[in-house]
């Protein structure tokens, strides 16, 4: 069978949800299919990973180290795949690439054009994952909206692509939105025809088009789209607003996308949907409720948590537990008196100065009131600095992060870091192993003595530092191979209180939740 294609396209506005819609539907095929996701961003960046996370919400880190866009999250766990750097294709990356052919010669002799040139080299990219992954159906994301300057040169590559593979191997899917205007009450489809309209001037005529609307498309406004927008009636489906993102594949199910995808590309592949439906009916009906908080500094766009948030809800459809999410802003933090009202805390990870302290005055609360507490990345360098502060009479201890004069640099920079200039995929990242000391708690939430998570730091618990802090009390649970590094870290005789250097958040799943979420989450409802 030849690879078939699935190009994902959004028009009107932004923030659509391309990446959630992309990888339902790569969920509900991906039952027989051999299925991999690609996202192709239109920005100059070579990656995320220097943006400002309210610029661009979350960056999430594969097990090779890539920085890539948050949809990597939901492909990931929506299809259950490992996603891989060199799927995130960036306008960047390209342009990197084609000065890189050019000045080895490859083009030699010749003048370097946008077309053939780029959307060549975009097109044997995809050509080549294809290959490569032995893909047996790949979804392409174009990452923003039909009309956007960024985007045109991946939009034209995918165009052409349906000469070199075919017309019957290729299916396009344009995301659009159909508002209700207020005091009108009505289904309004002018938006989604313009769009489309665009997206025909650049050569494209979509074979499904997904309208975003808080009500279910009433079957006057189906036929008005399909009848401006040459698809058929059955190829324009409802792409609801729902409380929960895991809800969209029993959406597009029930709206037959399935089938109409599988008539498209002459594939058979349907999808399961049993468990996932057990799961969403614990998130509709939960038997038990708490209220955590998450302490930190980028809490004005919970995009920059999406990762926690979603592990979070992982935890609530097993366990059957409503969790109530409250965002704490630790910039301005006034006193901890918020405390009264949560069943548990996490601090996330984080980078600078900003908030710092407020989160450090959080934890200190959270270990003397024995409230069960979770770190992240930044939350156990931080709880490592409260703790040698107040625990071990290290005055003034802190991060050289923070404050490179303090007397007692309990957190210190890799020492791999020191000179290291370059911001871009820099720091420490991707899966590293851990080993697990017997008897912790981490042990028992992992079942394992070894375990693989993902990492992105540049500073790490100072080894000269080690013995004060354990004779104290604090566990280091968990080491790196060489047990020089922390990435666990415990207190024995808490309710919970545990923090990993790693950033579990990115590897847990609906099928499976991250063991230390499931964890905490199980504490707090204690």
């Amino acid at each position: 069978m030849p690879t078939k294609y699935i190009i994902v396209t959004g028009g009107v506005l932004s923030g659509l949800g391309k990446g959630i819609a992309a990888a339902s539907i790569g969920h509900l095929l991906s039952s027989r299919l051999r299925i991999v996701p690609i996202k192709c961003d239109g920005y100059l960046n070579v990656d995320p990973g220097t943006m400002n996370p309210y610029e661009h919400g979350e960056v999430f880190v594969l097990d090779d180290g890539g920085e890539v866009d948050m949809d990597f999250g939901h492909y990931e766990r929506f299809l259950g795949v490992t996603c891989k750097s060199k799927w995130n294709l960036t306008m960047g990356k390209v342009f990197d690439m084609i000065r890189q052919k050019e000045r080895r010669g490859d083009y030699l002799g010749k003048t370097v054009q946008y077309i053939p040139h780029v959307t060549d080299l975009i097109k044997n990219h995809i050509f080549e994952i294809s290959r490569e992954e032995s893909a047996e159906l790949i979804i392409v994301e174009i990452g923003g909206t039909v009309g956007d300057i960024e985007n045109e040169l991946f939009l034209e590559s995918v165009r052409q692509m349906k000469e070199d593979v075919g017309r019957g191997n290729i299916a396009y899917v344009h995301l659009t939105y159909v508002p209700i205007p207020y005091g009108v009450n009505e289904q309004k489809s002018k938006p989604t025809q313009q769009s489309v309209n665009l997206l025909k001037q650049r050569g494209i005529f979509p074979d499904v088009i997904v309208g975003r609307c808080s009500r279910f498309l009433s079957q006057k406004v189906r036929t008005k789209i399909s009848n401006f927008c040459d698809v058929d009636p059955e190829a324009v489906v409802t792409g609801l607003d729902v409380e929960d993102i895991y809800e969209i594949p029993l959406i597009f199910e029930q709206e037959g996308l399935p089938a109409i995808l599988h008539k498209k590309l002459n594939i058979y592949s349907p999808p399961d949907m049993t468990k996932w439906r057990k799961w969403i009916d614990n998130l509709r009906n939960p038997t038990r409720e708490i209220t955590i908080a998450m302490c930190g500094k980028y809490t004005r766009l919970e995009d920059s948590y999406a990762s926690i948030i979603e592990s979070f809800n992982h935890c609530s459809a097993h366990l059957s537990c409503k969790i109530n999410l409250k965002l704490v802003e630790t910039s301005d933090l006034k006193d901890t008196s918020f405390l009264d009202g949560v069943d548990g805390v996490v601090v996330p990870g984080g980078f600078g100065q900003r908030g710092t302290e407020g989160k450090i005055s959080v934890i200190r609360a959270v270990r003397e009131k024995n409230i069960p507490f979770l770190g992240l990345c930044l939350g156990l360098q931080l709880a490592v600095i409260e703790f040698g502060r107040n625990a071990c009479g290290l005055d003034r201890a802190n991060s050289t992060e923070i404050d490179p004069n303090t007397p007692h640099p309990v957190i210190d920079i890799l020492p791999e870091q020191i000179g290291v200039s370059e911001k871009g995929g820099t720091m420490r990242l991707g899966a590293y192993r851990a080993v697990l000391k017997q008897g912790s708690l981490v042990h028992s939430l992992y079942q394992a003595g070894e375990v693989t998570e993902r990492h992105r730091h540049r500073y790490e618990v100072n080894p000269r530092y080690h013995r004060v802090i354990e004779e104290k009390g604090m566990v280091f649970s968990g080491l790196s191979k060489d047990g020089r590094l922390v990435e666990f870290i415990e207190l024995p005789g808490h309710r919970f209180f545990v923090a990993t250097q790693a950033h579990p958040e990115l590897k847990s799943r609906m099928e499976a939740p991250a063991p230390l979420f499931y964890g905490f989450v199980k504490a707090c409802m204690r």
